[in-house]
């Protein structure tokens, strides 16, 4: 479904008043016939109902913004060789400039161009420019973030394409969230624009997240590989923290414990071995995806971590065995594997292709289950130690691939 304009100005009158600052947005709900059908959240989601979000409380909360600014102020590693990655990628330059688009078009329909990398690239600069004005204090890079996230809501109104449309709405819309998350509290950041910012993501990535997630672009429910789900569910998290949504919050919780696609926890971390590990849904696709599967599954669990929820301990560390499962076998080490089938493939081993892959996730992971919580994760910890210091969108290859997650994790979160 396209959303005009007028559709977008409409949701605007939506808009609930706050009772301070930008953190006390709420918004009404977008008038379109699939989030009539949005599954209503149970009781373990619905215990959160009536408390308000933590604001910034994506990705980073405002005490992680302490503990970065301080240990970059006293030059202290590893958190320097990470911020000066920051400041040397472009996409955190002063130099950016925004390529918004009316329409952005991810797979081929046969008729426009992909243009997608517009999006990508514009949402790796708004969350990089975001983060170097929490840490240095410097205005101009956060009017440089918001020029961009204007030049998007006031451009944007579908995103279209291919069945691919659908994983554009899900990477981009928690990337684009998380960027305006953190921007929030900006005292420059006028108050209609940012209003216009969660309207577009609840009149454009909402309904397609949603959308996917009930209906599975109209296939049967184990056709898409765990990422399409994964997507998606970080951008229903996201924007509903965005927006002060906490039914949409809660719809994304939900679906992570008990979805019925192979994004849920139990789908996408699927067999469970007696040593420990956990077989990914993707582990006889390919490696790269095994890897996207783990990443999203991390920033949904920061995302909820920060909102009170722990999802990182939800079924006896179901996502630290997964994780687990991945780092040791693209660490060159054997796993077991058992044969994999649902309704359009039979795997009988596990991919080699793109073992070794290289992604900016593991920081996240180590310091969450090894630092925090004080688990044992020893391939989670090697694989952190050799991508040490993790870059951002930019840094790891011009495609897509190098784009589907934000990054800057040793800058970001490393506690000790």
């Amino acid at each position: 479904m396209r959303f005009s304009r007028h559709h977008l100005s409409f949701c605007l009158i939506g808009l609930l008043g706050a009772a301070t600052g930008f953190s006390g947005y709420a918004m009404s709900a977008p008038n379109d016939s699939r989030t009539a059908s949005k599954p209503h959240a149970t009781a373990d989601a619905a215990n959160h109902s009536s408390q308000g979000f933590v604001h910034p409380g994506l990705l980073h909360t405002e005490s992680d913004f302490d503990r970065m600014k301080k240990n970059v102020m006293q030059n202290r590693q590893p958190w320097m060789q990470s911020w000066q990655i920051l400041t040397a990628n472009r996409h955190a330059s002063l130099d950016s400039k925004p390529n918004a688009q009316a329409i952005v078009y991810r797979g081929s329909d046969h008729v426009h161009h992909e243009n997608y990398a517009a999006l990508f690239n514009d949402a790796a600069a708004a969350y990089a420019l975001a983060l170097r004005w929490k840490i240095s204090g410097d205005d101009a890079y956060a009017d440089k973030a918001v020029a961009i996230l204007n030049a998007w809501s006031n451009s944007l109104t579908s995103i279209d394409g291919s069945s691919d449309r659908f994983l554009a709405s899900g990477i981009y819309g928690y990337e684009m969230a998380n960027a305006a998350e953190i921007l929030r509290t900006y005292r420059n950041w006028k108050r209609p624009e940012f209003q216009r910012f969660q309207a577009m993501m609840l009149t454009v990535f909402y309904p397609m997240n949603h959308d996917f997630l009930t209906r599975h672009n109209g296939a049967k429910i184990d056709h898409y590989w765990a990422n399409w789900d994964l997507a998606n569910m970080a951008s229903m998290m996201a924007v509903g923290v965005l927006t002060d949504r906490r039914d949409i919050y809660d719809e994304a919780v939900m679906y992570f414990k008990h979805g019925q696609g192979n994004g849920s926890i139990e789908h996408a971390v699927w067999k469970l071995y007696p040593d420990g590990l956990g077989q990914v849904q993707e582990s006889g696709r390919d490696q790269g995806h095994s890897m996207l599967d783990i990443a999203l599954l991390g920033a949904i669990c920061q995302m909820a971590w920060n909102q009170g929820d722990d999802l990182f301990g939800y079924d006896d560390n179901r996502v630290l065995r997964g994780a687990e499962y991945v780092a040791q076998y693209n660490l060159g080490e054997n796993v077991p594997y058992t044969t994999y089938t649902n309704s359009d493939v039979t795997q009988t081993e596990i991919s080699s292709a793109a073992r070794g892959n290289g992604r900016p996730i593991w920081e996240l992971l180590y310091n969450h289950y090894v630092v925090l919580k004080k688990l044992k994760a020893p391939h989670i910890q090697t694989y952190a130690e050799k991508v040490r210091p993790e870059g951002g969108g930019g840094n790891y290859g011009p495609n897509s691939g190098g784009f589907d997650q934000l990054g800057y994790g040793t800058l970001t979160y490393t506690l000790q």
